[in-house]
């Protein structure tokens, strides 16, 4: 095979246009492969292509731009600071903030710029001034200004849902054993949403265990959330408590599997994420009095503002500071029925005398006032206009559905519970928590069976 020099000499001698061709292609063809086919096997093997001596570098996205050709500066919003006084300070003019909030009212508030939510400035190596103000209120959108227009537009990230299955053991509580098994706080809560009537969770045993079916979120390969709970199984000594999801059109919620709804009328407990610290107790020594006094209702301790929940429909009696009670709310649920609510660090918006509520409402905050050692709820229960145990009160199971809806609730119940019953509750013999999570992808299970919980 001829070299470059040889084809070059035999051009010069011949002088033929043919021969000159020749060597221009072969030329072209000698280049691409020292140089730029030499790239193609860099790539294959995972490194930078290159043309000679530059290097091809694909450009970093996000949000929308080629990353690399600006500067970024990451902030987080403190307390007291608004958009446009951050805008101001950043050379920004008043009339493009203007127009920017003006043009953006449709999807985007000023007043939901929150304390503690990051925000990026972006300005071109040449500019003297930020180019573009991006806003990242969660990891479902964000929101981009152009600064120099005063335009603004929402971006909803792509999320895409997985159908999977877990199960686990509980080991000393809920919440512990969802995070050992790398399950979230929000899939314990939906699951707490869906049995919250049959167990009291912040009581739950060692060995206790779980089956959920659940839709996973992500957005670019990388899981954000829990979408919908399904499906869940509960298994407590020889208990077991399940209940599947239905959407019958006018009451969609969880069901268990004779049809009866979840929602047995009141909630197990006011607070979520907390702890008994005082039971029902007609002898208790009081700890501020130090002295013996009867107890009749129950303390769950939890940090100072979290938020107590109505545990069921009915109108506000007394929303009032009272004595060693502090702030308390009262609540006529029917004739039977009243609850109390005690030593709240605060009460809730439109918690009033008079005032309707629904069961899981939030009807104030925990505090500590009154005579009260720390935060917590002081719980009571009345029945017949006389204070009871409420932990050992059994209510009559609600009607379930009717006859001409079971039809399709059993269908989707069997749907459901067939991919369920594919997971096992994990080994009790075991030490730790087990967990199994993978993706089901079940056909069937069409949203126009399931709804869209």
């Amino acid at each position: 095979m001829l070299d470059l020099e040889s084809v070059v000499a035999l051009a010069k001698k011949k002088n033929s246009q043919l021969v000159i061709l020749a060597a221009i292609l072969f030329g072209i063809v000698f280049l691409f492969k020292n140089n730029v086919g030499s790239n193609y096997q860099f790539q294959s093997m995972g490194m930078t292509p290159s043309i000679g001596n530059f290097e091809l570098t694909k450009p970093n996205q996000k949000w929308g731009f080629a990353i690399d050709t600006f500067q970024v500066a990451q902030n987080t919003i403190k307390n007291n600071e608004f958009f446009g006084e951050i805008l101001q300070k950043n050379q920004i003019e008043y009339p493009i903030i203007e127009n920017i909030i003006n043009t953006s009212k449709d999807f985007f508030d000023v007043n939901n710029w929150r304390v503690g939510k990051n925000y990026f400035f972006l300005t071109k190596k040449d500019s003297d001034k930020p180019n573009y103000l991006i806003y990242e209120p969660s990891v479902y959108k964000y929101y981009k200004f152009d600064l120099k227009t005063g335009t603004g537009e929402l971006v909803e990230h792509p999320i895409k849902k997985d159908l999977k299955t877990a199960s686990g053991v509980i080991e000393s509580s809920l919440w512990m054993t969802m995070n050992k098994a790398g399950l979230s706080n929000d899939l314990a809560g939906k699951m707490e949403g869906a049995l919250q009537w049959s167990i009291d969770f912040h009581h739950a045993q060692k060995g206790d265990q779980f089956k959920l079916y659940f839709e996973e979120e992500s957005i670019d390969g990388k899981t954000v959330g829990v979408g919908s709970l399904y499906a869940a199984s509960y298994k407590t000594g020889e208990n077991e408590f399940q209940a599947v999801y239905f959407d019958e059109g006018e009451h969609p919620g969880f069901y268990d599997l004779e049809g009866r709804p979840m929602n047995k009328g009141f909630l197990v407990s006011p607070v979520k994420y907390s702890r008994i610290s005082s039971g029902f107790n007609r002898r208790r020594f009081h700890p501020v009095l130090k002295r013996v006094r009867p107890h009749l209702g129950t303390d769950y301790a939890a940090p100072r503002g979290t938020p107590i929940l109505a545990v069921g429909d009915g109108v506000v009696l007394e929303a009032r500071r009272k004595g060693g009670n502090g702030n308390y709310v009262k609540i006529k649920h029917n004739k039977t029925y009243q609850t109390q609510y005690l030593h709240m660090q605060k009460f809730a918006k439109g918690i009033t005398s008079g005032a309707h509520v629904k069961q899981g409402q939030v009807i104030g905050y925990v505090g500590s006032t009154g005579l009260a050692t720390g935060p917590h709820v002081c719980f009571r229960f009345w029945k017949n206009g006389k204070q009871v145990n409420h932990r050992r009160l059994q209510f009559p199971p609600p009607k379930p559905l009717p006859a001409h809806e079971m039809d399709e609730f059993v269908v989707v119940r069997d749907k459901l519970m067939k991919t369920l019953n594919t997971v096992d509750y994990p080994n009790l013999t075991e030490e730790t928590p087990k967990s199994k999570a993978e993706i089901t992808e079940n056909e069937e299970l069409s949203d126009a069976v399931i709804g869209n919980p």
